[in-house]
């Protein structure tokens, strides 16, 4: 489920964008209304261009395109800075560092949103727009959800004092289990936070909309509980275990985070159900084995968020394509007794676009994190593949080559030579030439 390396890409997203009952203009005949339609059809496109600036003349629609892909350059590059290995880990923000993950992201599928509105609204089909947008002119000001960066973290700020309240009306003091008792009451029962068991919504995989709904990823929770209690003074720590991650605060008591009261112990409390599953590893911890294992760094935590959203993006983009795993390919390029094959680029299966790319995206991302992780890389070059990005799909595949081990290096090899012909085809055919190449 979750872990401190890579994980291979798990579950879908689609946002419904545009209104189901369309209105379209009839070009198929002509009547006396037919001044009317063309009014009507100035209205909408009026009203859309306030709404969708990509609508207004070319000039603007060059605009914000380089509107757009700075916003995307400074999110990536804030996300850089934030987990940049120049700095401690202890003072690599979590939230912000996904915030900026969202941001990017959010960029990317508003922009898309607006080009897409424009192809319908040429096409004469009637696009539903927001008309309560908010205008923003940076990341920082851009709305995730109905709030802004900061106004997210300022959320978590809310939870902490929320906290702090339930803590001052029952007299408590500071003892390290009252205090997580009371960030349990506020969490999973007041602001009633649960954990998602499988990857199947976006609102489950990005920071902002698990604060808003209430539900999420384990690690996503564990992250909330993580920046809660940071801001209360307490430092959590975690650790992979299995297939899950777990979460507990820095104590040299941890037996008395076991003890069970009213049915569950407070570390069960904490991780959720996998601490009492007995087909878990993680229901074989004690007090004494929590010491002996290895502490997760934020960079690390951010990593498995990061692997998530490349997992989820990528059964997104391949729920057509039943099955289909990131490195089918290679097996058939590898395969000695199949016959000299033309390249065909039809046959690389067709994915969701936006969704893949958004698999991109994370994993660039976690590249930052993991420079020399292979299995990254390659799993990252199979993606360029899959998006028709040969020349790019080459170097990546190429750089992992020099990381991988060397059986791995030789069934990457063929894929990789008949990848760079691929791509001395696509470039023979943009010239204009149609005959195929073979590859032996």
């Amino acid at each position: 489920m979750l872990c401190t390396v890579y994980c291979m890409p798990a579950v879908s997203m689609v946002s419904q964008t545009f209104a189901a009952d369309h209105f379209f203009i009839r070009y198929d005949h002509h009547h006396h209304h037919d001044h009317k339609d063309l009014r009507r059809w100035r209205s909408r496109t009026t009203a859309a261009a306030s709404a969708y600036p990509l609508f207004s003349n070319p000039k603007a629609s060059s605009s914000r395109h380089k509107f757009y892909q700075e916003a995307l350059k400074t999110a990536r590059d804030k996300f850089a800075r934030e987990i940049s290995f120049q700095s401690e880990d202890k003072d690599v923000s979590l939230a912000k560092a996904l915030l900026y993950v969202a941001a990017e992201d959010e960029t990317f599928m508003v922009f898309n949103r607006e080009m897409d509105a424009c192809s319908f609204l040429n096409e004469g089909i009637d696009v539903c727009s927001s008309s309560n947008a908010r205008e923003w002119d940076s990341v920082e000001q851009m709305p995730l959800d109905g709030k802004t960066i900061s106004e997210w973290l300022s959320e978590l700020d809310a939870i902490a004092k929320e906290v702090e309240a339930e803590l001052v009306s029952r007299d408590i003091g500071c003892h390290l289990v009252e205090v997580l008792q009371a960030v349990n009451l506020v969490l999973f029962e007041l602001r009633g936070f649960k954990r998602s068991p499988v990857l199947v919504d976006s609102k489950h995989s990005y920071l902002h909309l698990v604060l808003s709904s209430g539900c999420g990823s384990a690690i996503l929770l564990s992250i909330i509980y993580i920046e809660v209690c940071r801001r209360l003074g307490l430092t959590i720590v975690g650790s992979r275990v299995g297939e899950d991650f777990l979460i507990w605060p820095q104590t040299t008591y941890p037996e008395e985070l076991f003890k069970v009261t009213s049915g569950h112990s407070l570390f069960a409390v904490v991780n959720g159900r996998c601490v009492e599953d007995p087909r878990s590893m993680a229901s074989d911890l004690t007090g004494s084995s929590l010491l002996g294992l290895e502490i997760a760094s934020n960079r690390d935590i951010v990593g498995i968020a990061l692997a998530n959203l490349i997992r989820f993006h990528w059964k997104c983009a391949s729920r057509s394509n039943l099955g289909l795993m990131l490195t089918s390919p290679l097996r058939h390029a590898h395969n000695a007794d199949e016959k000299p094959n033309k390249i065909d680029k039809p046959n690389v299966p067709l994915l969701r676009p936006q969704d893949l790319k958004l698999a991109i995206m994370a994993s660039e991302r976690l590249l930052i994190l993991q420079p020399h992780n292979w299995a990254l890389r390659r799993d990252h070059g199979m993606m360029l593949y899959y998006n028709r990005e040969y020349g790019k799909a080459v170097q990546e595949l190429s750089i992992c080559m020099a990381f991988a081990p060397e059986e791995e290096a030789e069934l990457l090899e063929p894929f990789v030579e008949k990848l760079h012909l691929m791509r001395l085809e696509s470039s023979w055919k943009s010239l204009g030439h149609t005959a195929s190449m073979t590859v032996k």
